[in-house]
Protein backbone atom coordinates (compact mmCIF):
# COMPACT_ATOMS: atom_id res chain seq x y z
CA UNK A 1 0.00 0.00 0.00
CA UNK A 2 1.30 3.65 -0.51
CA UNK A 3 0.11 6.40 1.78
CA UNK A 4 -2.71 7.43 -0.20
CA UNK A 5 -3.86 3.72 -0.49
CA UNK A 6 -3.43 3.20 3.61
CA UNK A 7 -5.15 6.65 4.58
CA UNK A 8 -8.18 6.06 2.37
CA UNK A 9 -8.57 2.12 3.03
CA UNK A 10 -8.68 2.99 6.56
CA UNK A 11 -11.20 6.03 6.22
CA UNK A 12 -13.35 3.99 4.41
CA UNK A 13 -13.20 0.70 7.26
CA UNK A 14 -10.93 -1.53 5.37
CA UNK A 15 -8.20 -3.45 6.71
CA UNK A 16 -4.71 -1.79 6.08
CA UNK A 17 -0.75 -2.87 6.32
CA UNK A 18 0.31 -0.46 9.09
CA UNK A 19 -1.17 2.47 11.09
CA UNK A 20 -1.23 5.69 8.60
CA UNK A 21 1.10 8.38 9.70
CA UNK A 22 -0.47 12.42 9.62
CA UNK A 23 1.06 14.89 11.90
CA UNK A 24 -0.01 18.39 10.63
CA UNK A 25 3.54 20.68 9.51
CA UNK A 26 3.83 23.93 8.46
CA UNK A 27 6.68 26.19 10.00
CA UNK A 28 8.30 22.17 10.73
CA UNK A 29 8.37 22.00 7.01
CA UNK A 30 9.73 24.93 5.87
CA UNK A 31 12.75 24.63 7.95
CA UNK A 32 13.19 21.31 6.35
CA UNK A 33 14.24 23.32 3.11
CA UNK A 34 15.62 26.21 4.85
CA UNK A 35 12.83 28.72 3.61
CA UNK A 36 11.35 31.29 5.10
CA UNK A 37 7.94 31.04 6.49
CA UNK A 38 7.09 34.11 4.73
CA UNK A 39 7.63 32.45 1.42
CA UNK A 40 5.76 29.03 2.54
CA UNK A 41 2.51 30.92 3.35
CA UNK A 42 2.65 33.13 -0.03
CA UNK A 43 3.84 30.96 -2.89
CA UNK A 44 2.79 27.44 -3.31
CA UNK A 45 5.82 26.24 -5.23
CA UNK A 46 7.70 26.44 -1.91
CA UNK A 47 4.78 24.75 0.37
CA UNK A 48 4.95 22.20 -1.97
CA UNK A 49 8.63 21.60 -2.39
CA UNK A 50 9.03 21.49 1.45
CA UNK A 51 5.82 19.44 2.03
CA UNK A 52 7.10 16.63 0.29
CA UNK A 53 10.46 17.14 1.58
CA UNK A 54 9.25 16.57 5.53
CA UNK A 55 6.72 13.91 3.60
CA UNK A 56 9.40 11.87 2.70
CA UNK A 57 12.12 12.38 5.19
CA UNK A 58 9.56 11.02 7.45
CA UNK A 59 7.35 8.66 6.23
CA UNK A 60 4.54 10.92 6.23
CA UNK A 61 1.25 9.22 4.22
CA UNK A 62 0.21 12.43 3.03
CA UNK A 63 0.87 16.37 2.14
CA UNK A 64 -1.14 19.28 2.82
CA UNK A 65 -2.27 22.97 1.49
CA UNK A 66 -2.25 24.13 5.24
CA UNK A 67 -0.46 27.35 5.74
CA UNK A 68 -2.53 29.71 8.43
CA UNK A 69 -5.99 31.04 8.50
CA UNK A 70 -5.83 34.27 6.51
CA UNK A 71 -6.32 32.94 2.57
CA UNK A 72 -9.80 33.36 2.74
CA UNK A 73 -10.14 36.21 5.02
CA UNK A 74 -7.46 38.37 2.95
CA UNK A 75 -9.12 37.36 -0.46
CA UNK A 76 -12.45 38.99 1.30
CA UNK A 77 -10.89 42.22 2.02
CA UNK A 78 -9.36 41.50 5.10
CA UNK A 79 -6.36 43.58 6.73
CA UNK A 80 -3.12 41.09 6.90
CA UNK A 81 -0.03 41.53 8.19
CA UNK A 82 2.78 39.44 6.50
CA UNK A 83 5.84 38.53 8.23
CA UNK A 84 9.19 37.37 6.70
CA UNK A 85 9.44 34.17 9.04
CA UNK A 86 6.17 34.16 10.88
CA UNK A 87 2.65 33.11 9.66
CA UNK A 88 0.42 35.97 8.77
CA UNK A 89 -2.17 37.31 11.05
CA UNK A 90 -5.28 38.96 11.02
CA UNK A 91 -5.04 42.45 11.93
CA UNK A 92 -8.18 42.26 14.47
CA UNK A 93 -7.92 45.91 15.22
CA UNK A 94 -9.40 46.41 11.53
CA UNK A 95 -11.29 43.64 11.63
CA UNK A 96 -13.32 43.72 7.98
CA UNK A 97 -16.79 43.25 9.80
CA UNK A 98 -15.72 45.51 12.25
CA UNK A 99 -19.11 47.60 11.29
CA UNK A 100 -21.38 44.87 11.79
CA UNK A 101 -23.63 46.15 8.27
CA UNK A 102 -20.73 45.63 6.04
CA UNK A 103 -21.93 42.12 6.11
CA UNK A 104 -24.82 42.94 3.32
CA UNK A 105 -22.36 44.49 0.84
CA UNK A 106 -19.86 41.52 1.16
CA UNK A 107 -19.09 39.45 -1.99
CA UNK A 108 -17.64 36.30 -1.74
CA UNK A 109 -14.27 35.85 -3.40
CA UNK A 110 -13.71 33.38 -6.47
CA UNK A 111 -11.52 30.92 -5.14
CA UNK A 112 -9.58 31.05 -8.60
CA UNK A 113 -9.20 34.26 -9.01
CA UNK A 114 -6.26 35.21 -8.30
CA UNK A 115 -6.15 35.63 -4.99
CA UNK A 116 -4.38 33.86 -1.87
CA UNK A 117 -7.31 31.25 -1.87
CA UNK A 118 -6.19 30.54 -5.62
CA UNK A 119 -2.94 30.17 -4.73
CA UNK A 120 -4.02 27.64 -2.77
CA UNK A 121 -5.70 25.25 -5.22
CA UNK A 122 -2.38 25.50 -6.83
CA UNK A 123 -0.60 24.03 -4.30
CA UNK A 124 -3.49 21.16 -4.19
CA UNK A 125 -2.97 20.64 -8.10
CA UNK A 126 0.70 20.73 -7.98
CA UNK A 127 0.97 18.11 -5.30
CA UNK A 128 -1.16 16.19 -7.82
CA UNK A 129 1.18 16.50 -11.02
CA UNK A 130 4.41 15.50 -8.50
CA UNK A 131 2.47 12.67 -6.77
CA UNK A 132 1.02 10.87 -9.29
CA UNK A 133 -1.77 9.22 -6.22
CA UNK A 134 2.00 8.04 -4.42
CA UNK A 135 0.50 10.11 -1.36
CA UNK A 136 -3.06 11.57 -0.01
CA UNK A 137 -3.30 15.03 -0.82
CA UNK A 138 -5.07 17.44 1.69
CA UNK A 139 -6.97 20.59 1.24
CA UNK A 140 -7.73 22.88 3.63
CA UNK A 141 -10.59 25.44 4.65
CA UNK A 142 -11.65 27.44 7.60
CA UNK A 143 -14.65 26.43 9.38
CA UNK A 144 -17.71 28.68 10.63
CA UNK A 145 -16.56 29.88 13.89
CA UNK A 146 -12.93 30.41 12.93
CA UNK A 147 -13.92 32.52 9.99
CA UNK A 148 -16.36 34.78 11.48
CA UNK A 149 -13.54 35.36 14.14
CA UNK A 150 -10.97 36.18 11.12
CA UNK A 151 -13.67 38.81 9.86
CA UNK A 152 -15.49 39.92 12.75
CA UNK A 153 -12.70 39.96 15.65
CA UNK A 154 -12.77 36.90 17.94
CA UNK A 155 -13.76 39.29 20.94
CA UNK A 156 -16.81 40.94 19.04
CA UNK A 157 -17.79 37.26 17.84
CA UNK A 158 -17.90 36.51 21.60
CA UNK A 159 -20.20 39.00 22.70
CA UNK A 160 -22.53 38.76 19.38
CA UNK A 161 -23.34 34.80 20.31
CA UNK A 162 -25.47 37.09 23.34
CA UNK A 163 -26.16 40.24 22.05
CA UNK A 164 -26.96 39.31 17.72
CA UNK A 165 -27.49 36.01 17.08
CA UNK A 166 -29.07 36.84 13.91
CA UNK A 167 -26.22 38.40 12.44
CA UNK A 168 -24.29 35.33 13.54
CA UNK A 169 -26.07 33.19 11.79
CA UNK A 170 -26.33 35.55 8.64
CA UNK A 171 -22.61 35.37 8.70
CA UNK A 172 -22.56 31.87 9.31
CA UNK A 173 -24.68 31.55 5.91
CA UNK A 174 -22.17 33.97 4.32
CA UNK A 175 -19.09 31.45 5.38
CA UNK A 176 -20.12 28.14 4.60
CA UNK A 177 -21.28 28.77 0.61
CA UNK A 178 -17.93 30.75 0.97
CA UNK A 179 -16.26 27.65 2.51
CA UNK A 180 -18.08 25.07 -0.29
CA UNK A 181 -16.87 26.93 -2.93
CA UNK A 182 -13.43 27.00 -2.24
CA UNK A 183 -13.54 22.87 -1.37
CA UNK A 184 -14.76 22.08 -4.18
CA UNK A 185 -12.10 24.20 -6.47
CA UNK A 186 -9.31 22.01 -4.61
CA UNK A 187 -11.65 18.66 -5.03
CA UNK A 188 -11.92 19.72 -8.17
CA UNK A 189 -7.62 20.29 -8.36
CA UNK A 190 -7.03 16.97 -7.01
CA UNK A 191 -7.81 17.25 -2.85
CA UNK A 192 -8.68 13.61 -1.43
CA UNK A 193 -9.55 14.90 1.89
CA UNK A 194 -10.39 18.36 2.85
CA UNK A 195 -9.63 19.54 6.52
CA UNK A 196 -12.00 21.92 8.10
CA UNK A 197 -10.11 24.12 11.21
CA UNK A 198 -12.34 25.80 13.22
CA UNK A 199 -9.94 26.67 16.07
CA UNK A 200 -12.56 29.38 17.56
CA UNK A 201 -15.19 27.10 18.30
CA UNK A 202 -13.32 25.40 21.39
CA UNK A 203 -13.68 29.08 22.95
CA UNK A 204 -17.28 28.74 23.77
CA UNK A 205 -19.32 26.62 25.76
CA UNK A 206 -21.59 23.87 24.59
CA UNK A 207 -24.58 25.18 24.60
CA UNK A 208 -23.91 28.37 22.47
CA UNK A 209 -21.55 25.40 20.35
CA UNK A 210 -24.67 23.12 19.74
CA UNK A 211 -26.94 25.60 19.57
CA UNK A 212 -25.21 28.23 17.20
CA UNK A 213 -21.79 26.57 15.67
CA UNK A 214 -22.62 22.90 15.25
CA UNK A 215 -25.50 23.50 12.74
CA UNK A 216 -23.22 25.47 10.56
CA UNK A 217 -20.36 23.02 10.89
CA UNK A 218 -23.06 19.76 9.74
CA UNK A 219 -24.01 22.16 7.07
CA UNK A 220 -20.58 22.41 5.73
CA UNK A 221 -19.86 19.03 6.38
CA UNK A 222 -22.96 17.56 4.67
CA UNK A 223 -21.93 19.76 1.51
CA UNK A 224 -18.59 18.14 1.14
CA UNK A 225 -19.85 14.81 1.31
CA UNK A 226 -21.86 16.09 -1.52
CA UNK A 227 -19.23 17.28 -3.46
CA UNK A 228 -17.73 13.67 -2.60
CA UNK A 229 -15.44 15.16 -0.58
CA UNK A 230 -13.83 13.41 3.00
CA UNK A 231 -13.81 15.36 6.05
CA UNK A 232 -10.69 16.06 8.31
CA UNK A 233 -11.82 18.42 11.43
CA UNK A 234 -9.71 19.96 13.62
CA UNK A 235 -10.53 21.96 16.55
CA UNK A 236 -7.55 23.00 18.42
CA UNK A 237 -7.74 23.57 22.54
CA UNK A 238 -9.85 22.02 24.71
CA UNK A 239 -12.66 20.51 23.05
CA UNK A 240 -13.87 18.28 26.12
CA UNK A 241 -17.31 19.39 26.29
CA UNK A 242 -18.61 19.19 22.79
CA UNK A 243 -17.12 15.78 21.64
CA UNK A 244 -20.15 14.30 21.57
CA UNK A 245 -21.42 16.96 18.79
CA UNK A 246 -18.32 16.76 16.84
CA UNK A 247 -18.10 12.82 16.46
CA UNK A 248 -21.91 13.89 15.24
CA UNK A 249 -20.95 15.71 12.05
CA UNK A 250 -19.96 12.58 10.32
CA UNK A 251 -16.47 13.12 9.82
CA UNK A 252 -13.96 10.70 8.15
CA UNK A 253 -11.31 11.61 11.05
CA UNK A 254 -11.50 13.73 14.53
CA UNK A 255 -8.17 15.07 15.55
CA UNK A 256 -8.07 15.58 18.89
CA UNK A 257 -5.71 18.57 20.97
CA UNK A 258 -4.13 17.54 23.83
CA UNK A 259 -6.33 18.47 26.19
CA UNK A 260 -8.98 16.20 25.44
CA UNK A 261 -8.13 13.07 26.44
CA UNK A 262 -8.28 10.17 23.52
CA UNK A 263 -10.41 8.27 25.41
CA UNK A 264 -13.18 10.25 25.84
CA UNK A 265 -13.23 10.97 22.10
CA UNK A 266 -13.78 7.59 21.80
CA UNK A 267 -16.43 7.18 24.40
CA UNK A 268 -18.11 10.18 23.10
CA UNK A 269 -18.14 9.37 19.52
CA UNK A 270 -18.33 5.22 19.07
CA UNK A 271 -16.34 2.68 17.87
CA UNK A 272 -16.18 3.66 13.91
CA UNK A 273 -14.61 7.22 14.25
CA UNK A 274 -11.64 7.61 13.22
CA UNK A 275 -9.43 9.69 15.33
CA UNK A 276 -6.26 11.37 14.88
CA UNK A 277 -3.71 12.71 17.70
CA UNK A 278 -3.26 13.52 20.45
CA UNK A 279 0.30 13.77 21.72
CA UNK A 280 1.17 17.15 23.77
CA UNK A 281 2.92 19.15 20.65
CA UNK A 282 5.21 21.07 22.97
CA UNK A 283 5.60 19.25 26.00
CA UNK A 284 5.87 15.63 24.49
CA UNK A 285 6.86 16.76 20.71
CA UNK A 286 9.30 18.77 20.82
CA UNK A 287 10.59 18.74 24.58
CA UNK A 288 10.22 15.38 25.45
CA UNK A 289 12.77 12.25 25.01
CA UNK A 290 12.24 9.73 22.34
CA UNK A 291 11.34 7.50 24.92
CA UNK A 292 8.21 9.75 26.33
CA UNK A 293 7.26 10.17 22.13
CA UNK A 294 7.29 6.38 22.08
CA UNK A 295 5.14 6.13 25.15
CA UNK A 296 2.82 9.14 24.29
CA UNK A 297 1.84 7.42 21.00
CA UNK A 298 1.21 4.21 22.38
CA UNK A 299 -1.03 5.43 25.18
CA UNK A 300 -3.05 7.43 22.37
CA UNK A 301 -3.05 4.12 20.31
CA UNK A 302 -4.34 2.46 23.06
CA UNK A 303 -7.08 4.95 24.41
CA UNK A 304 -8.49 5.22 20.47
CA UNK A 305 -8.10 1.43 19.51
CA UNK A 306 -8.98 1.02 16.38
CA UNK A 307 -9.26 3.13 14.02
CA UNK A 308 -6.71 5.69 14.55
CA UNK A 309 -4.17 7.59 12.66
CA UNK A 310 -1.10 8.62 14.32
CA UNK A 311 -0.35 12.64 15.12
CA UNK A 312 -0.22 14.81 17.32
CA UNK A 313 -2.57 17.17 18.95
CA UNK A 314 -1.65 20.29 16.75
CA UNK A 315 0.90 21.43 14.56
CA UNK A 316 4.51 19.96 15.13
CA UNK A 317 6.22 22.89 16.22
CA UNK A 318 9.68 24.68 14.81
CA UNK A 319 12.52 23.15 16.45
CA UNK A 320 11.29 19.81 17.21
CA UNK A 321 13.72 17.10 17.09
CA UNK A 322 14.04 14.78 14.24
CA UNK A 323 14.57 12.00 16.49
CA UNK A 324 11.05 12.18 17.94
CA UNK A 325 9.47 12.31 14.43
CA UNK A 326 11.29 9.50 13.51
CA UNK A 327 9.88 7.67 16.87
CA UNK A 328 6.00 8.38 15.17
CA UNK A 329 7.34 6.82 11.92
CA UNK A 330 8.41 3.58 13.36
CA UNK A 331 5.60 3.13 15.66
CA UNK A 332 3.39 3.68 12.48
CA UNK A 333 5.21 1.74 10.55
CA UNK A 334 5.38 -1.12 12.92
CA UNK A 335 1.90 -1.20 13.98
CA UNK A 336 -1.27 -2.02 12.36
CA UNK A 337 -4.38 -0.47 13.76
CA UNK A 338 -5.82 -3.76 15.29
CA UNK A 339 -2.48 -4.43 17.88
CA UNK A 340 -3.36 -2.29 20.57
CA UNK A 341 -0.70 -1.55 23.45
CA UNK A 342 -0.93 -3.14 26.62
CA UNK A 343 -1.75 -0.88 29.48
CA UNK A 344 1.55 0.27 31.40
Amino acid sequence: MNGRQRILAHLDGQSVDRLPLMPITMMYAADQVGAKYGAYAKDHRVLVEAQLATAEKFGFDYVSVISDPAREAADCGASIQFFEDQPPAIDEGRALLADKTTLASLKAPDPLGGGRMTDRVQGVALFREKLEGDKLIEGWIEGPCAEAADLRGINNLMTDFFDDPGFVRDLFEFIVAMELRFARAQIEAGADLIGVGDAAASLVGPRIYEEHIWPYEKRLVDGLHQMGGRVRLHICGNTRRMLGGMGRLGCAMVDLDYPSPVVEGRQQMGPRQVLCGNLNPVLIMKNGTSAEVLAAVAECHRQAGAPYIVGAGCEIPRGTPETNLFVLRDYAQQHRPEDIPSPV
